[in-house]
């Protein structure tokens, strides 16, 4: 039988025993296990959760012993790879499994913060995909969890295993292309429309939606793909910033040796250049107040050239040069005249699987290269430079003309005007969402002063039963 045949087989297979068991799977016999391996359990299995049953398949000391995804449309592929691994619908069942070590989440964002504190309170070390939170407070209940459970948590910020980059953060921080005091953030990604329906959709009927809303609000779905799209509606999704940019924030991050929360945040941008079912900024402008340190964010949906050479990564400027990190496993320095002066090369995205591993055999949270803390920190910039967005008032794109206090921002918006007339958009007639500009408060965890009650009502959500946070995690810690 041929490899498509077969595959085609398995599939069809899945779905007719699906249908005929209940939502949750029984945990089946459990699998002898070696000593020296770590058993995982993947939640969501579509899309990048195939790349987290391959790694942990595929290394020495772990095994892929159950699945979890509510659309058992999805499954094949993953069960292939493992035929021996148990499928569940329902995540708590799946958490009920005792043989299972560990949990790797790659569920919608909407998921993350609550599978990842249900499973360390199942008493299961977590693998969680960015962004680790659908909101900013979610973040902060992670860490209470995972300080509490004293269980291993690794984000899925994959850069901060790789040598290229490791090596590059240290020699920025020795100096190697003098002060620096800003970077720059790009996903200059090309997305097309989604497209508008007339009328919400009917999921398929392979897929439980209560199950795959969690703690989402239950409303009809308006756009045309049920799969994916949900990255552009703020109920699920937290959009670009909050999918491709949290790895740049990260880095960003990381680079300028920021460990708090930015004083002030401000977003400019706006849905721009078609009309769709989607909600989320596809341009995007987002300032970063630090204090003498800057990050600025960018989302460039439209058809974009790069800058300094880069699409997607982030742009260190210092007094010598400056560093682009536009690959994990690649970044380079170049000299004020352009000319690469340094090139820092290694690493792949199965090395951050296997520290989280390396983590887990030695009981050891601290092993891990990107921290609960770390997560939640370069998260939170996501989720802020959206909050400033929702509270924007719109304008004309041609109205708007030094919108920041720093010029360095201002310049940068000029560029992302000029982008904007490139592809076809007149500013004079262009709406834009001039954001609020939100005083934050690192220890509070909370917007201070004007706009603050309704900045602070979007940095959480209300949760439907029972897919519900203890309300005590959300404490300061």
């Amino acid at each position: 039988m041929s490899k498509l045949t077969r595959r085609r087989f398995l599939e069809d297979s899945l779905l007719a025993a699906a249908a005929a068991v209940p939502a949750v799977a029984s945990a089946g016999t459990p699998a002898t296990k070696q000593a020296d391996r770590v058993r995982v359990g993947v939640m969501g299995v579509r899309g990048r959760g195939r790349a987290h049953v391959k790694a942990f398949r595929d290394a020495p000391d772990s095994e892929v012993v159950a699945i979890c995804d509510p659309d058992t449309a999805v499954i094949g592929p993953a069960m292939e790879a493992v035929p021996d691994a148990t499928y569940y619908r329902d995540i708590r069942a799946m958490l009920d499994d005792a043989r299972i070590d560990a949990v790797a989440i790659a569920a919608p964002n909407h998921w993350h913060a609550l599978a990842t504190i249900w499973a360390l309170q199942a008493g299961k070390h977590v693998y969680v995909e960015k962004p680790i939170s659908h909101t900013l407070m979610e973040g902060r209940a992670v860490m209470n969890a995972a300080r509490r459970t004293k269980l291993v948590v690794q984000h899925g910020t994959q850069a901060r295993s790789q040598s290229a980059t490791r090596q590059a953060m240290d020699w920025l921080h020795s100096g190697g292309i003098g002060r620096v005091t800003r970077a720059r953030g790009l996903c200059y990604k090309r997305r097309e429309s989604i497209g508008k329906v007339d009328a919400p959709i009917n999921p398929p009927s392979t897929i439980d939606m209560n199950l795959w809303t969690g703690p989402a609000r239950l409303e009809p779905i308006r756009r045309r793909q049920l799969h994916y799209d949900w990255h552009w509606v703020f109920n699920t999704g937290n959009g670009d910033i909050g999918n491709q940019g949290v790895h740049q924030m990260d880095i960003a991050r990381w680079g300028l040796a920021l460990d708090d929360h930015p004083r002030s945040v401000m977003s400019i941008g706006g849905r721009l250049g078609y009309d769709d079912d989607g909600e989320t900024p596809n341009s995007q402008l987002v300032c970063y107040d630090f204090g003498p340190k800057e990050i600025l964010f960018e989302v460039r949906g439209l058809k974009s050239g790069p800058y300094r050479t880069a699409h997607i990564g982030v742009v260190f400027t210092g007094e010598h040069g400056y560093l682009v990190s536009a690959a994990y496993n690649k970044v380079v320095a170049f000299d004020l005249d352009g000319n690469v002066t340094r090139t820092f090369t290694g690493g792949a995205d199965h090395e951050h699987f296997q520290n989280f591993l390396d983590a887990v055999k030695a009981g050891r949270p601290d092993l891990v290269h990107a921290s609960v803390l770390d997560a939640h920190r370069s998260t939170a910039l996501c989720h802020l430079g959206n909050v400033s967005h929702l509270l924007g008032r719109s304008v004309a794109l041609g109205s708007v003309d030094v919108p920041f206090h720093s010029a360095s921002a201002n310049e940068a918006f000029d560029e992302m005007r000029d982008h904007l007339r490139s592809n076809g958009l007149d500013p004079d007639n262009t709406l834009v969402s001039v954001g609020a500009t939100l005083a934050f408060d690192d220890a509070l965890e909370r917007v201070v002063g004007t706009n603050a009650d309704e900045a602070n009502t979007l940095l959480t959500r209300t949760y439907r039963e029972p897919f519900v946070i203890a309300e005590e995690l959300f404490q300061s810690a």
